[in-house]
């Protein structure tokens, strides 16, 4: 397993929609493996293929504490089919977007379907952190970031600061 180079706002293919995955190969259950190894090393809860320079519509990710050993979770494909209510994901952060943290407002529930890494069709109902991490990583598929989310102050606010410190030498 290799890590991938994790790349962080304002990089333009952060921005992308990602394609599906049309072929389940042996370089792609290699690529989910990276992607596994590197969100683990971040130390990160989900991450998805755009966040890796990958052009690929798949995310990975594991909620369970770190006590109770690895439970990674592949979904290739994934879609939100539906969702109702809204809850405030609070201090919600992003490996693509580092050293900052802020308030999101999601969905409370939402049903996913896609594909295992296997290409076995799965549904999941999720609520709480689960669907909060299923929003946040699926939104990256779709080229959107947590900071497109929030208001326009904080966002303008953020990128200011990111400029700032590009230009620094």
């Amino acid at each position: 397993m290799a890590l991938l180079h994790v790349l962080e706002y304002p990089d333009s293919f952060l921005s992308r929609r990602i394609r599906p995955v049309t072929d389940i190969t042996g370089e792609l259950q290699k690529k989910i493996d990276d992607m596994a190894e590197t969100m683990y090393q971040a130390p990160g809860v989900g991450l998805a293929a755009s966040q890796v320079g990958l052009d690929q519509c798949v995310l990975v990710y594991d909620i369970s504490p770190r006590e109770d050993g690895r439970d990674l979770q592949v979904l290739i494909n994934p879609r939100i089919v539906c969702q109702e209510g809204k809850v405030v994901s609070e201090n919600e952060g992003c490996l693509s977007v580092p050293d900052y943290r802020s308030d999101v407002v999601r969905a409370a529930q939402i049903q996913v379907e896609g594909a295992d890494r296997n290409g076995k069709p799965i549904s999941i109902e999720a609520n709480g952190f689960l669907a909060i991490v299923l929003q946040h990583e699926i939104d990256h598929l779709e080229g959107v970031l947590f900071i497109d989310r929030i208001s326009s102050l904080k966002r303008s606010l953020y990128k200011k600061r990111i400029k700032k410190r590009l230009k620094q030498p």
